[in-house]
């Protein structure tokens, strides 16, 4: 056995400790994928069809409070993305199922 295999098989214990990933499809949508948006955010839902419907109705400042949201929401996205991929080179040994070949 060469260096390089013995100190990658030593980097992997010490990182991975074992872990692979989960097996099946781990993408966007699962369970806590429609909690989020079918419960949590529900207030959010609602804030939103009040400034278009409620009185006094100012489109333009709903339009405003509309792109806030969705830049703030992207950015939380987009960001998350970066970090799973991160995590995923960096502790379990490659990128996360829907960038690279599927599970175990």
């Amino acid at each position: 056995m060469s260096f390089a295999t013995t100190l990658a098989a030593a980097a992997s214990s010490v990182l991975y400790h074992g872990y692979d990933g989960t097996e099946g499809f781990t993408g966007f949508v699962n369970e806590g994928t429609w909690v989020i948006f079918a419960l949590i955010l529900v207030p959010i839902y609602i804030m939103l069809i009040a400034w278009f419907t409620g009185k006094p109705r100012d489109t333009k400042t709903g339009l405003l409070g509309v792109s806030y949201l969705a830049g703030l929401t992207t950015s939380m996205w987009v960001g998350m993305f970066f970090l799973t991929v991160l995590i995923g080179i960096l502790f379990y040994g490659g990128m996360p199922e829907p960038l690279a070949a599927p599970g175990p």
